[in-house]
């Protein structure tokens, strides 16, 4: 399919009428749902649906269906729970004030996927199948996407191997199920300041390892070192490489930038250890458009803090599906603790933001049709 036809609702419709819907006896009561999806904290509510495929060796994908929402049945000796072959996404739904309600750049979340899946040895899901499952679940649940400005309904796919076997290799029975969860700001202060913890103890990935990969246990990996960061009043922890413990890499979830002095932007090459995040893709576009030159880089922990230190770097930023664009107010670790220019969030930090949000929003002109309505 072509760029534009992909972006024609009625090719959404197609795919999601290829999901068949079951009865749900459950659904929560429209009081209960307004109180749900009034000012939800990030990722602790769930709507009444989830979208469910399975896949075996020999059959390959079964029809997807959407089904309600409930515990999943899962054997003890399933292979996910030791061996961790697992891989998910983020993405959210957006709700216009014309009532309409579309997605970011889902088909950049259904490639995504594919690589992750590819790296912990899962079956591939096509592009076609993993939009047609979010946008009947998201058509399904739409009541449950919020309306208040910048709250939405958070699409979480994902994959596991169900297979119950423990001998260690390729999973036969693979489980694909896409949920979605009304949300408000990631960090519950709202846009503010963060503090940044550097960690040079623990590392989220290596060389060769499943850093560009949207799995479980890169994010597990990186709990040690945000729980250090938490102990020092910082609220997310930035990585290092493993190989050098000298250049910077992401956050626990996020990616980052940096702001220069003359307008240009520099952000970490995507050398296979961190996400290639679609925020950042974006972010790197918006800039661009803008007039701003943006550097991909492998940049040196001492020379991003010389950088702040002198004023030759004015702003720091971090990026992500879930929290769009935050600013970060300074990097601490047990050797030093340094400050972003004055602490506050900078002009250029919420310039992109307030873009690309307004494009989610339809508040501004979408050049790259990045926007995909549902419904």
């Amino acid at each position: 399919m072509t760029e534009q036809t992909h972006h024609n609702p009625e090719v959404l419709n197609r795919l999601a009428s290829a999901f068949s819907v079951l009865p749900n006896p459950n659904k929560a009561t429209p009081e209960d749902r307004e109180s749900k999806t009034d000012k939800p904290a990030f990722g602790q509510v769930f709507s009444d649906s989830m979208v469910r495929m399975t896949w075996h060796k020999e059959s390959g994908w079964s029809h997807g269906q959407v089904e309600p929402y409930g515990p999943l049945h899962l054997d003890p000796a399933a292979a996910v729970l030791h061996y961790a072959q697992e891989v998910f996404e983020g993405l959210k739904a957006y709700h216009r004030e014309d009532g309409s309600i579309w997605l970011f750049r889902p088909d950049a979340n259904a490639e995504r996927f594919k690589e992750s899946a590819r790296r912990l040895s899962l079956p591939e899901l096509s592009t076609d199948d993993f939009l047609g499952a979010v946008a009947a679940l998201v058509q399904q649940d739409a009541q449950w996407v919020p309306t208040r400005r910048e709250y939405t309904l958070y699409l979480r796919p994902f994959m596991y191997a169900s297979e119950p076997f423990l001998g260690v290799r390729a999973p036969h029975q693979v489980d694909f199920c896409v949920i979605a969860s009304p949300s408000g700001p990631y960090f519950s202060g709202g846009v503010k300041p963060v503090s940044i913890w550097v960690e040079n103890r623990w590392f989220r990935t290596g060389p060769g390892g499943t850093g560009f990969a949207k799995c479980g246990g890169n994010y597990a990996a990186s709990l040690v070192g945000e729980n250090r960061g938490s102990e020092h009043g910082c609220e997310q922890v930035c990585f290092v490489d493993a190989a050098t413990g000298t250049y910077l890499e992401e956050l626990g979830g996020m990616n980052m930038f940096i702001v220069h002095r003359d307008g240009s932007l520099e952000t970490p090459s995507l050398t296979g250890t961190i996400l290639p995040g679609v925020t950042r893709r974006s972010l790197i576009q918006l800039a661009q458009d803008a007039g701003h030159e943006v550097r991909e880089s492998m940049i040196r922990l001492d020379d991003l803090l010389e950088d702040i230190r002198s004023g030759e770097v004015t702003e720091v930023f971090a990026c992500g599906t879930a929290a769009i664009v935050t600013p970060i107010k300074c990097f601490k670790s047990e050797a030093f603790d340094v400050t972003v220019a004055d602490g506050e969030s900078g002009s250029l930090t919420m310039q992109l933001r307030n873009q690309l949000l307004g494009i989610q929003l339809g508040e501004v002109t979408d050049l790259h049709n990045w926007m995909w309505k549902v419904c």
